[in-house]
């Protein structure tokens, strides 16, 4: 675990940094006197229907990398290991029948969203450059996890891309960029740029070689191949399109469009601070879970199953409690648009849903990495059929913004419901100890405790001091308790530095 350990937490303080830039964003889109609603809204649209195309693109190619390369690193050199090649190739196949379906379906898509969403139509050829730069860099990623590049491809996704957010936002305040306008097109093309950069970085350190001769691995698992990813591509999909249907349904369907969007967005931004460490994990455990199944190490997996899931909850639980308890004085205390503090309630249901998803581990890539991968597709139509109609009814009928959020709360937990009890009654695996009841017990007495002492007051300075005092309860109780044995190891660390420990 402790190469896994390493490369998680320098992954999670990259993805840290990205979403410290990502706030800075955030305030700057919706701070008085910015962007509008609508036009923040609409960076959401963007992001939301990039995740669709890319999942529609790449016809399972990430999961044939995750489960495969293994084989193609045992039986060949680099220059023979033909796997990028056809993953590329089908992905960008795959994005051209996104663009045909897009330009196909672009009268319905306008009917949909043109009386409540109207930027949208408006700079709707524009979110196909942003769709092929994800679907490029997203494939290179997965390759670049592969050859244990995980902390480098967070750095591009999280920070590089944040970064280049930031340059556009401030050249637009202070006129270089003009309008909104000459903003959100050069936006389009942020994600092509951190794929050409994460291409020229393997490239440049020789673990990346195009090859369209067919090597005699791929001939031997063309079968195996084919069949995994007829089934992985189609539960991933059903993933994803449960992941963004919420953001395209508020454009369609609420009356606010954009502006009911923009709420949410900020409540989803919010609320993947929780999820910061879930992606260094998950890239960290990927090429690990693969050569464990290959070689028939189930207590490895197991071990991985269970650190990742603690550790997990932990950062879970302690970050939506210490956002929660900052959230409305942060809307006034740093002057955001009033109309955002609606995102409070939305941040809470999206945040249980996360800690939940975290709570789990890595179930998905231990399933999506095993022989009865099958049962990732199975797990992602059940998704599907929660999801959806719950999205449509809650939101048109009943909360509005606050629909999708209380939708995916009980569609995800049902869903990793189901994909627990599969892996302990097949392989007789399951994450929770004491620890993890522990941990909850501990972010809510650290919760409350704040909550009493300092709910009355008010300001930047009250915020700091709020959450200081909740990161002490809870950091010292979580290293009390030896709430994960890659805690303390960190904590030893830590002192080590600075000086505290010999």
């Amino acid at each position: 675990m402790s190469q896994i350990r390493r490369q998680s937490i320098i992954s999670s303080l990259m993805v840290y940094v990205g979403f410290a830039l990502g706030f800075f964003n955030t305030y700057l889109f919706t701070k008085e006197g910015g962007f509008t609603k609508e036009q923040y809204g609409l960076t959401g649209i963007f992001i939301a229907l990039a995740n669709l195309m890319f999942s529609f693109a790449n016809l399972g190619m990430p999961s044939y990398i995750f489960k495969f390369y293994p084989y193609y690193q045992d039986n060949l050199d680099k220059k023979r290991n033909d796997i990028l090649t056809w993953a590329l190739l089908v992905s960008l196949i795959g994005f051209c029948f996104v663009v045909v379906g897009g330009l196909y379906f672009k009268e319905l898509i306008i009917f949909k969203f043109g009386k409540n969403s109207p930027e949208f139509v408006n700079y709707y050829y524009w979110i196909f450059p942003f769709g092929l730069g994800l679907t490029l860099y997203s494939i290179l990623e997965s390759y670049a996890w592969q050859q244990k590049k995980s902390i480098f491809t967070n750095f591009l996704r999280e920070v590089l891309f944040r970064g280049l957010t930031t340059i556009l936002i401030i050249c637009t305040f202070i006129g270089w960029l003009g309008k909104f306008d000459l903003f959100i097109k050069i936006y389009s093309f942020t994600y092509l740029v951190i794929a050409i950069i994460l291409l020229g970085y393997l490239v440049k350190k020789g673990d990346l070689h195009f090859t369209f001769k067919v090597s005699i691995v791929t001939k031997r698992f063309s079968k195996k191949i084919l069949t995994l990813v007829k089934f992985i591509y189609g539960g991933t999909l059903v993933y994803a399109v449960a992941g963004v249907f919420d953001t395209i349904l508020l454009a369609s369907v609420s009356n606010n469009g954009l502006a009911a969007v923009a709420v949410y967005s900020l409540a989803q931004n919010m609320a993947s601070l929780i999820q910061a460490p879930q992606r260094g994990i998950i890239s960290s455990s990927i090429a690990a879970l693969s050569k464990a199944w290959k070689d028939k190490d189930h207590a490895r997996i197991l071990n991985i199953y269970r650190q990742s899931s603690i550790n997990q909850l932990i950062f879970a639980v302690g970050m939506f409690s210490l956002i929660w308890l900052n959230f409305a004085d942060g809307i006034f205390t740093f002057h955001l648009q009033s109309g955002y503090l609606d995102a409070r309630w939305v941040f809470f249901f999206i945040g249980l849903m996360r800690i939940v998803d975290m709570g789990t581990g890595v179930n998905a890539q231990i399933i999506a990495t095993s022989s009865l991968w099958k049962f990732e597709f199975y797990t992602g139509i059940i998704l599907l059929s929660i999801t959806l109609p719950l999205n449509y009814i809650l939101t048109k009928y009943y909360f509005d913004v606050m629909g999708p959020a209380i939708a995916n709360l009980i569609s995800f937990t049902i869903y990793n419901i189901i994909r627990y009890w599969y892996l302990q009654k097949k392989f007789n695996m399951q994450p929770f100890s004491l620890q993890s009841l522990f941990t909850i017990i501990l972010g809510i007495g650290s919760f409350y405790c704040c909550y009493f002492l300092f709910d009355s007051y008010h300001g930047f300075i009250w915020l700091v001091i709020r959450s200081a005092c909740f990161i002490a309860l809870y950091g010292s109780g979580t290293i009390f308790l030896k709430l994960s044995a890659d805690i303390l190891p960190i904590w030893n660390t830590i002192q080590k530095r600075v000086g505290l420990r010999n």
